[in-house]
């Protein structure tokens, strides 16, 4: 197995993840939904939402980071 092929494949991993990661994260605004159903939230549920949320922003970060630099490594291959 070369090493590029190698790191293709890690590659590819790396962006499913990425996606996966992304899509996990909930979004900014609780959008119209939100309004109509008023949003009602106890504040336990808000502070491990905002847990959650955090570690999700944090991979995302470390994954991100790492797609770039193997997407780099890869075009000077």
């Amino acid at each position: 197995m070369t090493p590029k092929l190698a790191l293709t494949i890690v590659q590819v991993l790396c962006g499913l993840i990425l996606i996966a990661v992304v899509m996990l994260q909930s979004g900014k605004s609780a959008g119209l939904s939100g309004a109509i159903a008023g949003g009602v939230d106890t504040f336990l549920s808000k502070n491990k939402a905002k847990t959650w949320d955090s570690k999700l922003a944090k991979l995302t970060k470390w994954v991100a980071l790492l797609f770039v630099v193997l997407t780099l490594v890869l075009s000077l291959i």
